[in-house]
């Protein structure tokens, strides 16, 4: 993890407390990027062996959400990051331990200029996840916003 960010870990666990609950682990922590894994747990799998589907979307959209934290940390005394939509595509059965990718779709200075312009922003965090022998077995976007805190 990039030292910079390994608060974010730990603002994650602390104000989300699924994230604890579940057992998300994160690996790396970039300003853009950031990479979770989950453990494969029989208690999280589906009727085919594999993570529940809620379970790969969970930790996508947790990822999305520590990469939405670290991007915009300076914007969050006057703006709440929250979630407007997401898509999700199942590409092939996870078998194992899961990671995910989440990589920030539009530039910071972007979504900060909209902000500062009055426009409640949107972006897209793109993620990848991928079971334990690497395969994409799901692809997501989750479009965040960052609601003025005047609102």
């Amino acid at each position: 993890m990039t030292a910079d960010f390994d608060w974010v870990a730990d603002a994650m666990a602390k104000t989300v407390p699924w994230v604890s609950t579940a057992g998300i682990e994160f690996v790396e922590l970039e300003r853009q990027r950031v990479v979770c894994s989950l453990r494969d747990v029989p208690e999280q799998r589906n009727h085919v062996g594999g993570p529940h589907a809620a379970v790969m979307f969970g930790l996508a959209e947790t990822a999305s959400g520590a990469v939405t934290l670290a991007a915009f940390t300076p914007l969050l005394e006057r703006a709440t990051p929250l979630v407007a939509r997401s898509e999700i595509a199942y590409r092939k059965l996870a078998l194992g331990d899961l990671t995910t990718e989440a990589v920030l779709g539009r530039e910071i200075e972007e979504v900060r200029a909209e902000l500062d312009g009055g426009t409640r922003p949107e972006f897209p965090v793109h993620c990848t996840i991928r079971d334990g022998e690497h395969n994409t077995t799901g692809e997501m976007t989750v479009y965040w916003t960052l609601r003025p805190n005047d609102s």
